[in-house]
């Protein structure tokens, strides 16, 4: 079984190992890049301990023959107990010396194990050559060493598992004690960075070594069992005596428990048993051998050759695993000496794991844990080779051809089922430390790349349920707020997206629009997207980004409303701010902002817009550390690109000054660089062709544990890196923010299918928002129908399951306003206004207002100055107001008169989103 599970797994290591160019590391540096770093660093950390204990397991092994030498060739001569104490010192010494050859290099290393194996081979020889020969003596006969007989095979072939150590013993417990002895299949894969050529010197090595070791351990167990008795006393008297008076070999009564009862050792409950037999004796193949000494010999040199290379081996392991900064506060042991980069530090740790086992002193206590651990170990590597065969991922071109996916994984499973058949409770500390580790490893998210096969399965699973979805009928219980949010580059309107956030977080897609004036060249979009997603990555935000061309906002956001989106996973409403400039800003631009709304209703968008008192708008105040620098191929400077927004205009999407930028960058960059020193082709994947690259002087990068750990005023710097003020900190983060304690006011004007209602719902929800309540206004079309309306709305909003705190039905909303909101209103419009259409041009057209428009238009305007008063009433105080959008409709209204109207609802108020679905139905009475 040992050897089914190692063939496998050595088979499964094999097509890793040649899938690619395999470095220092070994079975950590195979796992973490095939199945990433979540279970490449939880058994990298395991198994640099595995290899710490099996040293001491092994220098352990070595002591208890070193003992058994001394009992048989030295009159039992002992330093103290001759027992643990003597192991506890003889294996400190022998670590001492193990490590001191492990620090002067591997050259001297590789000398002494080639020394080893000789003795090794000749150790093997002797016993093949006494095993043939049979006993010498009397004595050797009377201790079970009958010589090669086939009755004495049939004898020794039915199992005979006795109680030991206090507790029964079977099939697997004697494995969890063997398994060690096969576990050097990693030996040379713990050695990759040191070999020549890693992908064609671990499968033929590692194949060879199995097939050698296995025909040793299945040829010698069978010459063992048909040459000596499972009992003898080693009262050779009594063997004499009855050697030929009985007619059967085996019926001496040398060979049963009764001829112990005088001479034997007693067990731990005070029974006399035999000393010798195959059941008792360690020393069996001593027994059998030519000359005695030199099995131990041999037991030394195998000893201390394993010890070497868990020694040796796991100190790389560890280095490779601080290299890659998985876990906080191992990376000192990255570091090497030497010209063949020794891990000296990761030498002494090693050796005070091993030294803390050694003092335990128990073989068989230490060998059930180390099983588990190389076990755990060898089921991942089984694991990863099925996966990465799985997902059939064209990356996957392992030059060993000689593996199945199948057989693969019944060698994982295989792995796992031997764990709890050996302990359960072992395998169950093993199993919790994998899974610990995993877990954390996985919460500090490593900032890596390996291309690992559970980067591709994202892929495959994210692309099968894409083209499933597909098949899904829409329905409205199902609905969700699909969002494209007109940001720009994100970093520049956080609170925009923070709120787009707390609607879309875990439910439905979020997807940031950004305008930029082209034609650009790929390498700077691809500068803005990185950009973008380091961006959210850092503020913990789930969401795509979108960059696309255009002369100006009407036409960048056409295409976004075109492209954005793959299959069913595409935007159902457009998020923008508020353009709090329009009355200031060139007149194009408030056309531009003005069809941008006509385009997203075109396409049957819902719409949002919205407004909060400080604005949205923090480009001009916070610098951002992923912003890209060019270096200027003419005279090398280093220029930032920046956005230039006039105002604080919270949607003007256009990066003109950055147009302008880039329109010499085209010509002139040779390269992309980010203020933390990296450049745009940093990522580039060894084998690449190469990249011209400009020479610029490396910025210093923050380290990712404190970027990760950032706080709030460190994620947001001002130009230079100086602190933001806390009012403008506060302003930033508004939305993150738990929100006090008050109300969110729902102005639920027109139908629009349910996404005012809905929206408002879905805040309430959220952990930020969960201190407020609903509150539902709605307007009457008659004052003496005042109650019957507040019924018919709350029966509605129970229908709906729309929780809610109050339901106010606003009666006189066509009363004429106050002839000082009309005035207010006039002031706002008074610039845009002409007396005469025939003085609007065409190139003026739908930016002026004329008299014949306000004539048309004077009940609309009316009723939103009265919803002005209305609102400073009842919702002055409110945490967020929500109210349906006025619909624009086209040729009716210009574009002036429609910004006057909104600046008119939502001017010196809270913050307030107007909403308007596309008459889709978004809520439902039924179940």
């Amino acid at each position: 079984m040992a050897n089914i599970v190692t063939i496998i797994t050595t088979l499964s290591m094999s097509a890793v190992a040649t899938n690619g160019r395999i470095q220092a590391g070994g079975v950590y540096y195979m796992i973490s890049r095939s199945l990433g770093p979540e279970f490449g660093g939880s058994i990298g950390l395991m198994f640099t301990v595995a290899n710490s204990i099996a040293a001491a397991t092994y220098i352990i092994g070595f002591c208890n023959s070193l003992q058994d030498m001394m009992k048989d060739y030295f009159n039992g001569s002992q330093i103290f107990d001759g027992g643990v104490n003597d192991t506890r010192l003889v294996g400190t010494i022998t670590l001492i010396a193990v490590l001191a050859l492990a620090i002067v290099g591997m050259d001297w290393v590789t000398r002494v194990q080639m020394g080893l194996l000789f003795l090794l081979i000749g150790a093997q020889v002797d016993f093949l050559v006494g095993a043939f020969m049979g006993p010498l003596d009397d004595l050797e006969a009377s201790q079970g060493f009958i010589g090669l007989s086939s009755k004495v095979l049939s004898l020794n072939l039915g199992s005979d598992y006795r109680k030991s150590e206090g507790k029964d013993q079977d099939m697997f417990s004697v494995f969890g004690v063997f398994f060690p002895a096969v576990t050097g299949i990693v030996a040379g894969a713990n050695l990759s960075g040191d070999l020549k050529d890693p992908a064609s010197a671990i499968p033929k090595g590692t194949l060879g070594a199995i097939f050698t070791t296995f025909c040793t351990y299945l040829i010698y167990p069978i010459l063992i069992g048909a040459a000596v008795m499972k009992d003898a006393s080693g009262n050779s008297s009594i063997y004499i005596e009855y050697k030929d008076n009985v007619t059967n070999f085996w019926e001496n009564p040398v060979f049963t428990n009764e001829s112990c009862s005088k001479t034997g050792d007693t067990d731990e409950n005070g029974i006399k048993v035999c000393s010798y037999g195959t059941q008792n004796s360690f020393q069996v193949m001593e027994l059998m051998s030519a000359w005695g000494p030199l099995i131990y010999i041999g037991c030394f040199a195998a000893t201390l050759s394993s010890a070497i290379a868990s020694l040796v081996g796991a100190p790389r392991v560890l280095q490779a695993l601080a290299k890659d900064k998985l876990y906080p506060g191992i990376y000192g042991f990255s570091k090497g000496s030497g010209a063949n980069n020794d891990p000296v530090r990761g030498y002494i740790l090693v050796f005070i794991i091993s030294l803390a086992c050694i003092i335990i002193g128990d073989l068989n206590l230490v060998s059930t844990l180390l099983s588990n651990f190389f076990l755990a170990s060898y089921s991942l590597i089984n694991f990863s080779c099925f996966h990465a065969s799985l997902i059939k991922s064209p990356g996957w071109r392992p030059g060993f051809k000689y593996y199945s996916l199948w057989v693969s994984l019944l060698g994982g499973i295989l792995c796992l089922a031997v764990m709890f058949l050996v302990d359960w409770v072992t395998a169950l500390i093993t199993f919790l430390c994998v899974l610990a580790l995993y877990l954390f490893v996985s919460y500090r998210n490593p900032d890596v790349n390996w291309g690992s096969s559970t980067q591709a399965q994202t892929y495959v699973s994210a692309l099968k349920t894409t083209l499933d979805l597909n098949t899904v009928e829409e329905h409205v219980k199902n609905f969700r707020p699909q969002l494209l949010v007109l940001t720009g580059s994100p970093g520049s309107r956080p609170p925009l997206l923070d709120f787009a956030q707390s609607i879309t977080k875990n439910i439905s897609l979020l997807a940031c629009g950004h305008v930029i004036q082209g034609p650009q060249t790929q390498r700077v979009r691809n500068s803005l997207i990185r950009q973008a997603y380091r961006w959210l990555q850092r503020h913990k935000i789930r969401a795509f980004y979108s960059v696309v061309e255009g002369n100006n906002l009407e036409e960048g956001a056409r295409n976004l409303f075109q492209l954005v989106g793959l299959g069913k996973l595409r935007p159902n409403t457009v998020l923008l701010g508020y353009k709090a400039n329009w009355h200031k800003c060139d007149r194009q631009e408030l056309k531009a902002y003005f069809n941008t709304l006509h385009e997203a209703l075109d396409m049957y968008f819902g719409i949002a817009i919205l407004r909060v008192p400080q604005g949205l708008d923090y480009s001009q105040i916070i610098e951002d550390e992923d912003t890209p620098v060019v270096m200027n191929g003419n005279d090398g400077a280093i220029t930032q690109i920046t956005e230039d927004r006039p105002g604080q205009s919270a949607a003007n999407q256009l990066t003109q000054e950055l147009a302008k930028m880039l329109g010499t960058i085209n010509s002139n960059t040779r390269n992309t660089y980010y203020r933390d020193g990296t450049d745009s082709e940093a990522s580039t994947p060894p084998g690449s062709p190469e990249v011209e690259r400009a020479v610029v002087s490396e910025l210093p990068r923050p380290d990712d544990g404190q970027k990760r750990r950032a706080s709030i005023a460190n994620l947001f710097r001002g130009p230079g890196g100086v602190e933001l003020s806390k009012d403008v900190l506060n302003n930033i983060t508004m939305f993150k923010r738990k929100q006090k304690k008050g109300t969110i006011d729902v102005w639920w004007l027109y139908d629009d299918g349910g996404l005012t209602l809905l929206v408002p719902y879905i805040l309430t929800t959220r952990s930020q928002w969960s201190g407020c309540k609903l509150r539902v206004f709605a307007l009457a079309n008659r004052k003496d129908e005042l109650d019957m309306e507040q019924r018919s709305m709350a029966n509605l909003l129970s229908k709906f399951r729309i929780d809610y705190s109050d339901v106010i039905v606003i009666p006189d909303v066509a009363k004429k306003a106050a002839e000082s909101s009309r005035m207010e209103f006039d002031q706002l419009i008074h610039e845009f206004k002409t007396k005469s259409t025939e003085e609007i041009s065409k190139e003026n057209e739908g930016i002026l207002i004329s008299e014949a428009e306000l004539l048309g238009q004077r009940e609309k305007t009316n009723r939103h100055v009265r919803l002005r008063e209305l609102l400073l009433e009842n919702s002055r105080e409110a945490s967020l107001v929500v109210m349906t959008l006025p619909m624009p409709r086209k040729s009716s209204v210009s574009a002036p008169l429609y910004m006057a109207w909104l600046e008119t609802l939502t001017r010196d108020m809270p913050p307030f989103i107007l909403i308007r679905g596309n008459q889709t139905s978004v809520l439902t009475f039924y179940s």
